[in-house]
């Protein structure tokens, strides 16, 4: 397995923990403990802990783009695409998404935090739009 391969494994095994430990711990836990029936949570109504919307909004973040950056590892894979510069694009491209989703989740939206978020996706998406490049250039 190359590094873009791995950081797409850890972009993915990410995603299932995010589910897990934000979806996951509230949800189960207030079924569990019966504070909450299993059908108490719309998909189209705020509901719980800001840190729960928040998770919930990280996680729908991650399954928008873990689509597209598999694609562009696919590719990359496909066409023996690999280097120094290649591993630490993958690297950075897995590291900005984990700081995206912690701040995403365990700060309060403010200005700032909004700013620094949308910097850790903003380094994905220069990621992705290089490792794109590249591609055309091999």
């Amino acid at each position: 397995m190359t590094i873009l391969q791995g950081s797409l494994l850890g972009f993915a095994l990410w995603t299932l923990a995010l589910l897990l430990l934000t979806v996951g711990v509230y949800r189960w836990g207030r079924i569990l403990t019966g504070r909450a029936a299993v059908n108490e949570f719309p998909a189209d109504a705020p509901t719980g802990a800001g840190w729960y919307r928040r998770g919930t909004r990280a996680h729908v973040n991650c399954i928008e783009n873990l689509p597209v950056y598999a694609v562009i590892v696919q590719a990359a894979s496909m066409r023996g695409l690999a280097g120094p510069l290649v591993d630490v694009l993958g690297i950075g491209f897995l590291c900005a998404r984990v700081a995206q989703t912690v701040t995403h989740v365990g700060f309060i939206e403010t200005a700032r935090t909004v700013s620094v978020r949308f910097t850790f996706y903003s380094v994905q998406f220069v990621v992705m739009v290089a490792l794109v490049v590249l591609l055309l250039r091999h």
